[in-house]
């Protein structure tokens, strides 16, 4: 082993720019002491540890046997990590109203992980946290089951350290590779090619290159056998599927999932809504002709200067916030034998995820305009798609719109957000005939509810409520002038 490389002890602190200029001599005379040792008895160095110098003012040698050059003026060591050294990794810190969640992993023993990749998630009642890894390394054991429950500060797996980051463009071309050196042929025409490459297939390409003119007789023996082959293939088997949540296959086999907290958590709440909650749900009907021309007209104006499309969202946020000024009541909420009424407008967005109904919130929404509604329901919707939503974001909502237009929803009831008093309900936009000034016209309309706590809203308020909304929506000019 070259004398060059130095055997650093234990002891030696891994930042020795935080240290104290008292641990700074101490370890400045260990380093000097372990470089004569390892340069006078010829001793092997210690491989796992990787070592930076720095240059300063300090006059201490270190000698290498090479070429005995030394590097004066060095005042102290930074080391990195042990190579081959085992981490922990643990559960992250949960929100203050979170104190649990089930455990699901990304990587199986023997993967090997980057630094921030992802190891596994852990799914709460409102949110899933990531636990990405700090070190590269290879995960060598597992301190936790698939699915268990686990808590803050929990050891999860180990993971043995390595040097550099994993490699795994090495795998892509062998996976390129396969198809490339195998014939490119089907699964079924591989089945079909092996009884045909019996002699019977073989008399036909001879007879078509002795007299090509003439077409095959209809009575030889390939013809008959190929249907006998393409028959074959057809009696097929059910197979269950993989993921019997997304098919059904007709095998008549049952599957038993276990819920994930976040669906537990959701129809919990939705329960005590209807536990707690005296609800009730009126309807009204808005026509959609001068929104949508509204919309027509400024959407190039407003994606070029705002880089986001003009949608409905931003339009009934706002004519929701405009309506709960007049309505304050919908906005308020009942605690114990008090009601609260607030003086700001932060509204739920409900959004559909693979894991369940999320409702992040758009907080102020009486302050902004329309482009400010669009690029906060923007930055909303794609953390909810890559599964970053806090709990922060969703906390603390005074009222809850809820969109099953999308899906093509005619009507529909929407359940109260609890603690929240009222929610309202979109749905899909659909071409009627409806009577306008006395004629019978085809428009495209939208049917509108509000479910609301008929303990603290009373059935004027929520008729007036929704009344605002429709008319904020037919005619977007009422918002502006103030009416």
């Amino acid at each position: 082993m070259a004398y060059g490389m130095l055997h650093v002890v234990r002891s030696l602190p891994k930042n020795a720019l935080k240290t104290t200029a008292a641990v700074r001599r101490t370890a400045q005379f260990q380093v000097s002491n372990e470089t004569h040792r390892v340069h006078q008895r010829n001793e092997p160095v210690c491989p796992t540890r990787r070592l930076s110098t720095i240059a300063t003012s300090c006059p201490i040698s270190l000698y290498s046997s090479s070429n005995r050059r030394s590097f004066d003026q060095c005042r102290y060591f930074q080391t990195s990590a042990i190579l081959w050294e085992e981490h922990v990794l643990k559960t992250p810190a949960f929100a203050d109203s979170v104190s649990e969640g089930d455990m699901r992993w990304e990587k199986n023993v023997g993967d090997t992980v980057a630094v921030d990749e992802v190891v596994c998630e852990i799914e709460t009642d409102k949110t899933s946290v990531p636990v990405p890894s700090p070190v590269n390394g290879i995960i060598e054991k597992r301190l936790v089951e698939d699915g268990a429950t686990v808590k803050a500060g929990q050891d999860l797996c180990t993971i043995t350290i390595t040097e550099g980051a994993p490699a795994p463009a090495k795998a892509a071309p062998k996976v390129e590779d396969t198809p490339k050196a195998a014939e490119p042929e089907t699964p079924m025409a591989a089945a079909v090619a092996t009884p045909v490459s019996a002699p019977p297939p073989s008399p036909p390409p001879q007879q078509a290159q002795q007299s090509p003119p003439p077409p095959p007789p209809p009575r030889a023996a390939p013809p008959a056998a190929a249907p006998q082959i393409s028959k074959q293939p057809a009696a097929t088997v059910k197979i269950p599927p993989a993921d019997p949540t997304k098919e059904i296959s007709g095998t008549r086999t049952e599957y038993r999932v276990k819920m994930n907290r976040m669906r537990l958590r959701i129809a919990q709440r939705l329960k005590d809504a209807q536990n707690v909650n005296a609800m009730l749900t009126t309807f009204n009907e808005i026509d959609m002709s001068s929104i949508m021309d509204f919309r027509k007209t400024n959407l190039d104006a407003f994606q070029k200067k705002h880089g986001l499309k003009l949608g409905f969202m931003s339009a009934f946020l706002k004519a929701s916030a405009y309506a709960l000024q007049d309505q304050p009541v919908v906005n308020a909420v009942i605690e114990g034998n008090e009601i609260i009424y607030r003086d700001y407008v932060d509204i739920s967005v409900a959004v559909a995820t693979p894991k369940g109904l999320l409702v992040p919130v758009v907080r102020n929404v009486q302050d902004m305009n329309y482009a400010d509604i669009e690029k906060t329901i923007a930055a909303l919707g794609d953390k909810a798609k890559r599964g970053a939503i806090d709990v922060e974001d969703m906390d603390g909502g005074t009222f809850t719109v809820s969109n099953g237009g999308v899906f093509g929803s005619l009507m529909g009831t929407p359940i109260i957000n609890p603690p929240q008093s009222a929610i309202l309900g979109m749905h899909g936009i659909f071409e009627r005939p409806i009577a306008v000034k006395g004629q019978v016209v085809i428009r495209p309309m939208m049917y509108i509810a509000l479910t609301y706590d008929h303990r603290l809203v009373d059935g004027r308020e929520a008729v007036l409520f929704l009344r605002k909304i429709k008319a904020a929506i037919e005619d977007p000019r009422i918002i502006i002038a103030g009416l």
